[in-house]
């Protein structure tokens, strides 16, 4: 069985690049941020030592492990998380989110529909 979130092998490295240079930290936690035009950022932030992180999700792929808070688990299930190297030489983090249902013009933000609730019948 595959994992719900994908970690590439180009991002499991700048992953493992990113911690091996910063002391008292444990790893990167994906949350999502409400900014834009589109209503939603990704936002990847560093896990310090002392942190609690019994709240967060862990994927984990070739010893790069990336923290999801499970409130934003629905709106994150089925990404991919690549590092891409753009035409004009700028590196990055890309998520590649089957739920994504809009994107804005210049791709910083993004809109994903919240599940419908459930109703009895």
């Amino acid at each position: 069985m595959s994992s719900p979130i994908q970690i590439t092998e180009k991002a499991a490295d700048q992953i493992k690049g990113l911690l091996a240079k910063e002391e008292a930290v444990t790893g990167l936690r994906l949350t999502v941020k409400t900014t834009g035009c589109s209503g939603n950022s990704y936002k990847l932030e560093y896990i310090k030592e002392d942190e609690d992180v019994s709240g967060d999700e862990c994927f984990e792929h070739e010893g790069a492990a990336i923290y999801i808070p499970k409130i934003y688990s629905w709106m994150l299930f089925g990404t991919t998380v690549d590092y891409i190297t753009d035409e004009l030489g700028n590196a990055r983090f890309d998520f590649i989110n089957p739920n994504e249902t809009g994107r804005c013009g210049c791709g910083e933000s993004f809109q994903v529909e919240e599940p419908a609730e459930k109703t009895e019948s």
